[in-house]
């Protein structure tokens, strides 16, 4: 579990390639405090799994459904990204419910100034823009954010100037492919709204019958 407060940015030092998998070393220094084997770091979003360390640099795999579904296909040696570890029992929840497995992809559409902040625009697929509400919570490259504005083919976000110095935000450019992942609390109502059984025998037919309707 994560909380999408993004702690640095890490550095892609190598990269080895399959035909859908991935091999990622990873430059960092934050995260790298207290790791061990095994433990989640989210990079760009996307919950990994430690599999090697040095005092400099870490090690994870990517899958072929992770190489699939998000942008860490198309990164190259030099890129830099996201880094959290992941939440702490004890530590501040300073941002929102994020579990490090991204739902889809969005593109940049547009980016421009307002006011002290930088609004981003990202086209994203209907299925993704379905569970997204103004001034709701959504995690772009493994960045808490909150949600401006929402309509049917795009979402609005506005971004300080210290979340811009502190995450991948800044070299981001019209067209660039972002990781999204929607707010899971949503996506479990939904889940369990589609799958309730009926309790209860108050129908509208029974109300209709005894007059209340």
């Amino acid at each position: 579990m994560f909380t999408g407060i993004v702690e640095e940015k890490g550095v892609l030092k190598a990269v080895h390639r399959g035909e859908n998998w991935m091999v990622l070393t990873i430059e960092a220094a934050t995260v790298l405090e207290d790791v061990g084997l095994g433990d989640s770091i989210a990079v760009n979003g996307v919950c990994l799994t430690v599999t090697s360390f040095t005092t400099t640099s870490f090690t994870v795999d990517v899958m072929p459904e992770t190489f699939e579904k998000t942008n860490l296909s198309s990164i190259s040696i030099g890129a830099p990204l996201n880094l959290e570890r992941a939440m702490a029992a004890d530590g501040r929840f300073g941002g929102h419910f994020v579990s490090g497995h991204v739902d889809g992809t969005g593109t940049v559409a547009s980016i421009k100034p307002l006011g002290n902040a930088v609004v981003y625009e990202i086209k994203a697929e209907e299925t993704l823009l379905y569970y997204m509400i103004p001034k709701g919570s959504i995690t772009i490259d493994g960045i808490s954010l909150t949600l401006l504005d929402v309509n049917n083919q795009s979402f609005t976000v506005s971004i300080i100037p210290h979340t811009l110095e502190q995450t991948t935000l800044q070299d981001r450019k019209v067209g660039d492919q972002v990781n999204l992942e929607c707010d899971m609390i949503g996506k479990y109502i939904e889940k369990f709204i589609q799958h309730r059984k009926p309790t209860s025998n108050l129908t509208k037919d029974f109300l209709t019958e005894h007059g209340f309707i």
